[in-house]
C-alpha cells in the first residue's frame, strides 16, 4: 500500500453527498420505487432524501400524466436521483 497513491485518489474522489450538492438547481430524474418518475428542477433536499423540486412533471410508464410547479418528495419513497443532459424546455 503505497501512501502516496491514496493522497492522490482523495483529490478526485466524489462521495455521493458531494454529487447531490452538485445538482442542486439542475434538472434530475428522480425516480420512485413505485416507477413513477418526477423530472424537473432540484431546489433542495435533506439528509432523509427528502426533495423539493420545481418545474416538475410526473412520468408514468414513460408518459407524461401530470406538471407541478412545486413538488415534495418523501425520502423513503425514493429509488434514485439521476441528473439529465436534457432542459425542461427541450421536453416539453
Amino acid at each position: 500500500m503505497s501512501g502516496g497513491g491514496a493522497e492522490r485518489g482523495l483529490g478526485t474522489t466524489k462521495t455521493p453527498a458531494d454529487f447531490l450538492k452538485s445538482i442542486r438547481g439542475r434538472p434530475v430524474v428522480v425516480k420512485l420505487n413505485s416507477g413513477v418518475d418526477y423530472r424537473g428542477i432540484l431546489a433542495c433536499l435533506d439528509g432523509y432524501m427528502n426533495i423539493a423540486m420545481e418545474q416538475t412533471e410526473e412520468y408514468v410508464n414513460g408518459q407524461l400524466k401530470n406538471k407541478y410547479g412545486d413538488a415534495f418528495i418523501r425520502g423513503n419513497n425514493v429509488l434514485y436521483i439521476s441528473t439529465t443532459k436534457m432542459t425542461i424546455a427541450d421536453g416539453a
